[in-house]
């Protein structure tokens, strides 16, 4: 029985991408210091779904390939249990990176689990859509792909649509011809992108009457000619040391401008072709977006957990764990990280049929969006508040250590109750590097805006809840009161 090992996933990072950081295009993603340590991270995702071990647990058998077993992320549930049994893979998986890995493979494989799920939306564009998306699906699936995706548009201006930008900014089809589409343009956040085999594009922001040219939904390997990434600044390449930058160092998935020059899209690849209306309904119309968020918020379920234990750990070294006070924030913490946790269950166990298929709660999903992007910056003051300044006064790096001068000062101040200072040092490193350095800013802002702006979260409660159903109650409570008379 054949399964992605993280050898596979290497071995096939080693293609002719263009991904440009620092001036330069990086001939080897595998091995370059920005991004080296975080793809060893996905492989080693993959080499932990490949033990005998957790075999069971992280993979399937996938239909049509029996000879092959794939990420239970690729599931696509037909009951409660069968999506209890895919969330513990993810939580299992994201537990590896202590939920710091956003665009892990499973990611968009549940988006593309979801879209699979209704067709019938992509087959109101014609057959010829449905069935690319399908076939694209089965061998996604088959060969265990790392498909990340950029389906926003880069910020310009913000009071104008996709049309009202310079003509190239956006992406948009240029020409059609008889193997495929033309596009040109740019989309944005391409999160761990430079590290995935393919990227899923799409459009999720509203279109208007007149915008064909930008509704469109495709998928193509990232050494597709004439497809250029830009990378953000890396924070693993500035990472002193994994001790000085523990998250940093491994887990810095990146970010990428992904740009179009010209690039042709075989027909068999395009998903969504110049139809407004099922370029927005390619994401609510089906579970796609409810399934991609489901799994962030599982991803989140662990992130909470490690920021309550690791909160709960600052406060031991520091003799602050019987204060008052200190328990209370902690108690805090760890009320947020079981909220995030009664919700996915409550997004499951409140789930519904979908064409023979399960899925989680859709007013659930953004009820818990809309309170984790408020909750997660929350998280990270209670943790600035419970350090205090211990995450400042630290060394320099961790050569400090072996200066013979150097190493008996700090052995005299970094004085913990229950450990060496050594081990005091390393835990505030790590506290600092989780919200504090410019990895932990980045994931603040990652958790507040990866779901959307909050009015779009918003706009999503106000469109599910059940209003109905209070408005009832209020109806039936204002004829049972007694009233003046007229």
């Amino acid at each position: 029985m054949k399964v992605r090992r993280g050898q596979d996933y290497l071995a096939a990072l080693r293609d002719d991408r263009a991904v440009h950081i620092d001036g330069e295009r990086v001939s080897d993603v595998a091995n370059h210091p920005a991004f080296r340590n975080t793809v060893a991270s996905f492989a080693a995702m993959y080499d932990f779904q490949a033990s005998p071990a957790q075999l069971e647990l992280m993979t399937f058998p996938c239909p049509g390939a029996p000879d092959r077993r794939v990420n239970r992320a690729w599931d696509l549930p037909h009951s409660h249990s069968d999506l209890v049994r895919r969330r513990q893979a993810i939580a299992a998986w994201s537990a590896l990176n202590f939920g710091f890995l956003g665009r892990s493979p499973d990611h968009v494989a549940s988006s593309l689990g979801g879209m699979v799920m209704a067709l019938d939306v992509f087959a109101r564009g014609g057959a010829e859509r449905a069935a690319a998306l399908a076939a694209y699906f089965a061998r996604a699936r088959a060969e265990d792909l790392f498909v990340s995706y950029v389906i926003q548009n880069p910020q310009a201006d913000k009071s104008a649509s996709a049309s009202g930008q310079r003509r190239d900014l956006v992406l948009h089809v240029e020409r059609e011809t008889d193997a495929g589409i033309v596009v040109r343009g740019a989309k944005m956040l391409g999160t761990a992108a430079v590290m995935a085999d393919e990227i899923l594009v799409g459009h999720i922001q509203p279109l208007a009457p007149g915008e064909e040219a930008y509704a469109l939904s495709f998928a193509v390997p990232v050494a597709t000619p004439c497809l250029r990434l830009l990378s953000r600044r890396s924070y693993e390449r500035a990472a002193v040391s994994a001790f000085d930058c523990p998250l940093s160092a491994r887990f810095d998935e990146n970010d990428a401008v992904v740009h179009f020059e010209g690039v042709l899209v075989p027909w068999e690849r395009v998903f969504v072709y110049r139809d407004t209306d099922i370029a927005r309904a390619q994401w609510h119309d089906t579970p796609a977006h409810v399934f991609q968020n489901y799994q962030s918020q599982i991803r989140l379920m662990v992130k909470m957990r490690f920021l309550a234990g690791l909160g709960r750990r600052i406060a031991e070294v520091n003799g602050a764990d019987r204060i008052p006070q200190v328990r209370s924030a902690l108690g805090r913490l760890a009320a947020m990280a079981g909220m995030v946790e009664g919700m996915v269950s409550g997004m499951e166990a409140e789930g519904r049929g979908v064409g023979g298929h399960f899925v989680p709660s859709a007013p659930l999903l953004y009820a818990a969006q809309t309170f984790t992007q408020e909750l997660y910056p929350q998280a990270v003051q209670i943790l600035r508040e419970i350090a205090g300044g211990g995450v400042i006064m630290l060394p320099s790096s961790l050569r400090d250590f072996d200066d013979p001068e150097l190493g008996p000062i700090i052995e005299e101040t970094q004085v913990s109750p229950v450990t060496d200072a050594r081990d005091r040092v390393a835990l505030m490193k790590l506290a600092w590097d989780a919200v504090g350095s410019e990895f932990g800013s980045r994931h603040t802002q990652y958790e507040m805006f990866y779901g959307g702006a909050a009015y779009v979260n918003h706009a999503h409660v106000w469109r599910l809840h059940d209003w109905a159903n209070g408005s009832d109650m209020v109806s039936r409570a204002l004829a049972g009161s007694q009233r003046p008379a007229s």
